[in-house]
This record gives structure tokens, sequence and C-alpha cells, in this order.
């Protein structure tokens, strides 16, 4: 697996990846509500042909991969993002893990070595498939790990997802991203706990560090191996632009440069954050921000060219190449 990085089209080379988002979302969903409460903003048919003329643009714009972080508890729907990749040159990227801050599904409590119903650990199986077999019964397999941790920290259940996530790791070579909650700066507990369970450091993402302005905290992450994804521009309801743009600049003025991510955290429809809530209050939180906006004023506030091209094309290709298994 080495060098090709799968996608929904089939595996591609790692040098093939081009200008890349490597923390955004399609469709964020939750099976239950969309069932029972759907959401007056959500046509399905309408969303793909958004997402995929989106994406369109954004081809233009000279972003030629997206990876879509959606995974289990933000209700991923492969088959409906495959819907959307057939109608745009974009190489977009799936992904597994589960979402979840605090707790797991009931199911989770029952199944497992030591449980109730006994077996192997379902969610290293889950994991191992989407990323060896293709997801939900598709040909499609997951080019990344995604884990969380929020504001209530290692829960039982979170660290029980993280190990799944380690052992998925092991056995695939692929690369580890993350949420945290830098408020809490808890992307120091993700690597004390990943990095023992044989995860490198350079084979994590330790994600939204960019709504965080504590150098320090930065610089420990990135001097601890870890890369860092500054990976929310346009939310500014959380911190503006301009703030995240000169923490960048400050790091690559030290020479970070190898060892941070763009992206945005953004979707073309969120049931969280709907379409007409981001309009009034986040209108620069879209997948377009970064070509139209953030890198021209990245290159007028001193980055360089070959910086750019780092941040937006080398560190995604080194992340997203799976290494060598160790399982």
């Amino acid at each position: 697996m080495t060098g090709e990085v799968e996608t929904f089209r089939g595996p591609v080379s790692s040098s093939a990846l081009g200008t890349t988002l490597i923390h955004e979302h399609v469709f964020v969903g939750h099976p239950e509500l969309d069932l029972d409460l759907p959401h007056p903003e959500w046509c399905e048919d309408v969303a793909v042909e958004a997402a995929a003329a989106g994406l369109e643009r954004l081809w233009d714009l000279g972003v030629r991969t997206v990876v879509d972080l959606t995974v289990l508890g933000l209700g991923r729907d492969v088959a409906r993002v495959s819907r959307v990749a057939e109608r745009t040159r974009m190489q977009l990227v799936a992904s597994t893990g589960y979402y979840t801050a605090d707790s797991l599904p009931a199911y989770f409590h029952t199944h497992g070595p030591g449980r109730l119903v006994g077996g192997p650990d379902p969610l290293v199986e889950l994991f191992a498939r989407d990323i060896q077999q293709g997801i939900a019964g598709t040909d499609v397999r997951a080019g990344m790990l995604k884990v969380v941790t929020d504001h209530q920290g290692l829960t039982p259940d979170v660290r029980r997802v993280m190990e799944a996530a380690a052992a998925a790791h092991r056995r695939t070579g692929v690369a580890i991203t993350t949420h945290t909650h830098a408020p809490s700066r808890n992307g120091r507990d993700q690597l004390a706990f990943l990095m023992p369970r044989g995860v490198s450091a350079d084979r994590i993402v330790v994600g939204h560090c960019g709504d965080s302005e504590d150098l320090d905290y930065l610089r420990e992450l990135m001097d601890a191996g870890a890369t860092i994804g500054m990976d929310r521009f346009g939310m500014e309801h959380v911190l503006s632009d301009e703030a995240r743009i000169a923490t960048v600049l400050t790091l690559l003025a030290e020479g970070y440069a190898d060892r941070m991510v763009l992206s945005h955290d953004a979707a073309f429809f969120s049931r969280v954050t709907p379409p007409s809530w981001r309009a009034a209050h986040a209108p620069h939180w879209s997948m377009e921000n970064l070509p139209r906006r953030i890198l021209p004023a990245l290159l007028d506030g001193g980055a360089s060219r070959d910086q750019v091209h780092q941040l937006m094309v080398t560190n995604p290709a080194r992340v997203l190449a799976p290494s060598r298994p160790v399982e």
C-alpha cells in the first residue's frame, strides 16, 4: 500500500494528489434524525448536485483532492457520496473511525472481548475492513482514520475507539487524524495515548490546532513529531481567520512548514450547522476559503510559494501515503 492512497475511484499515487484539503466533510447527518426529524433544508438530489458543483469550482481553483472525514457518528454514507464522486473530477478520499466525544452506542457495550456477547472488538474489525476491503459493502476503501477527544477527555469509550484506531493503523499503515478541544490542549493526551500503542507521531495529524493561539502548545506537538491541523479556516465564530493566519505565519517563520496542514472542516450540508445558519453567521466557512482568501493572505503576509506548496501538497501527500504495516 506504500505510496498509494485510496479514493472513491480507486487507488492513486500520493504524488498525484496535488493540492489537498485534508479535513473536510461532504455531508454531515444523523440517520435516525434524518428519518424521523427530517431537516427542512435537506434534499438528497439537490445536495448531491450542489456538492458536485462545489467540488468542480474547487477544481477550477486548483484543488485536486478532498479528504471526507465523515465517519460513523456523523452520518457517513459512502453510497451517497459516491453519487457526488461520479459527477466531479475531484479526487475524494473516504475515512473510517468513530466520532464520539464521550460514549458509544449500547451495541459496543455488549460486543467485544470480555463483554456479554463476546467476540472480537467490532471497532477493530470495522476499521480494518473499511481500509482493506471496502466500506458498507462497497468497493470504496478508507484512506484515513479519525478519532475524537473533546472537553470530556479520554472517557472509557473514547479510549476504546482510539485503541481500535491504533490497532487498525498497525495493521494497515493508514494515518490517524484527530478532533481535539484546543482550549484543553488535549492533543497532548492523544499523542501520549497513541504513541505507546505503535502509532508514530509522524503518522498523526492533531486536528483543530488552528483554534489555538497558544504557540508553545503548538510547538510542543510539532516538536514531538506530529503534524498539526490548521484546519478550521472560515470558522470565525470560533476564531477569526486573521488570527489563524497570524499563527500560521509565525510558525512558518520559525521553520515549521513541514509539520502543518491547512483545511476548513467545512461541509456542503450539515444538519448541525445548516446552510442558512452558515450563510448568516460564518459566510467564509466553505472549501473555497483557502484558495480564494487564505492562501493569498499568507503570501501577502510573507509566506513563500514553496511554503504554501509544502502546506497544501507535500505534507498532505506524506500523511496520506500509508506506511508499512507493523502487524
